[in-house]
């Protein structure tokens, strides 16, 4: 059964070429393992898409208190009325007061109580229609408040979200139905009732495929936007936005920081020398050697040129020298002449160094990947008073 189950999901998968590839079919069953700046785009987008769809049921809602004064009894127009306005305010102060500086919890938060706000007031709705037995016009205005949790549903479709997160929102609205059910239980129509259920079940199913189909869509889109095309390293924006996050992360936690800026040296010889393609295959294969040696949570950046940025969560100054000088003495890739390629590169660490901006961080570590390149080049620059040993060890590292 899993076996067949995992070849229709590939088969799934096959049917977005150029979209996803299998390592990353995962990201549309559940969120886990999504990339931290995928998870923070897609926050915006859902949260600007709750607080736009909050607005529009703000205003709508209220209108619809004419038609009920007109059609149906004054005392049950009155509550539904009082009831709509309450709905209303419920859903100007979650257009008011959410943020698109959302997580994805946050986002998450918000989407729930965008549809709470709907299914509470279709219960309550439900429950007043009960008291009242209604003909004609009447009924089928009252008829109309049946109709929510489709809405409810179909709604759905606006946000970009996992398999998972679109049964965790659809199956509060299915239950809103289910208990609507349950309040009448002696009077509903059953075959009806199922009727409608099962309906609802397959707009839920096409609204999940329309939320997985976007996030595949958006998956596309983050990946090529934040890789570099060429070495498949993240791009210097998406690096900075990483890097933001990261430090966000690291001063919360108390927990080190380190960036390195890595520059080939001599690299323009071999572009005059042998062209800019065999350029571009040196620095692929440095970012394949380099990607190969990092840690999950590591993250290497593309800066720009022949530059690159390696950022170190977690790590000390002194791990990340023990770790790029391991680097070094396994190679960066060979030149087409034959020699090695050799990089300077400069070390920094933001609680040592007491840098605990960012970008000071990132000034230091270019300022010492340059002293690097003054010294010499093909060394290691870096703040380690504490491993003086180790350093004669490795006599291109130096402390400063």
């Amino acid at each position: 059964m899993s076996s067949l189950s995992s070849q229709l999901w590939h088969k799934l998968v096959g049917m977005l070429p150029g979209e996803i590839n299998d390592s990353e079919a995962g990201w549309l069953l559940s969120p886990q393992g999504h990339m931290p700046l995928m998870n923070g785009r897609r926050a915006r987008i859902i949260v600007n898409r709750v607080r736009l769809v909050a607005c529009l049921f703000g205003v709508l809602t209220p209108l619809w208190i004419v038609v009920d004064l007109l059609a149906l009894p004054w005392r049950l127009s009155l509550q539904l009325a009082v009831l709509r306005l309450i709905a209303s305010a419920a859903f100007f102060l979650l257009y008011r007061h959410y943020r698109a500086s959302a997580t994805l919890m946050q986002a998450w938060a918000g989407m729930a109580c965008l549809f709470a706000i709907p299914s509470l007031f279709y219960v309550i709705s439900h429950l007043l229609l009960l008291n009242h037995n209604l003909e004609g016009i009447s009924a089928a205005i009252g008829t109309g408040y049946a109709f929510l949790p489709f809405v409810l549903l179909a709604g759905l479709a606006i946000f970009p979200l996992s398999l998972a997160e679109c049964i965790g929102f659809a199956v509060p609205a299915l239950s809103a139905h289910l208990l609507g059910g349950m309040l009448e239980w002696t009077t509903v129509d059953w075959p009806s009732f199922w009727g409608s259920f099962w309906l609802q079940v397959l707009i839920a199913g096409v609204s999940a495929l329309a939320c997985t189909s976007q996030l595949a869509f958006m998956i596309a889109l983050v990946q090529q936007a934040v890789r570099d095309p060429l070495t498949g390293a993240f791009s210097r924006r998406s690096g900075e936005e990483v890097l933001e996050l990261q430090a966000t992360l690291a001063l919360r936690c108390q927990s080190p920081l380190c960036v390195a800026f890595i520059d080939i040296d001599h690299f323009k010889s071999i572009n005059d020398k042998f062209g800019h393609h065999v350029g571009d295959q040196a620095l692929k294969g440095l970012a394949e050697r380099v990607g190969g040696e990092l840690r999950k949570g590591d993250v290497l950046v593309r800066w720009g040129g022949e530059e690159f940025l390696l950022l170190l969560p977690n790590t000390t100054s002194a791990q990340a020298m023990r770790a790029l000088a391991r680097l070094r003495r396994c190679g960066l890739g060979m030149r087409p002449d034959g020699e090695p390629i050799t990089a300077s590169i400069g070390v920094a660490e933001w609680f040592e160094d007491g840098s605990y901006d960012w970008r000071q961080l990132l000034k230091l570590a270019d300022a010492r990947m340059y002293q690097a390149k003054q010294n010499g080049r093909n060394r290691l620059v870096g703040r380690n008073v504490e491993h003086h040993a180790w350093l004669e060890e490795e006599p291109l590292l130096q402390s400063v």
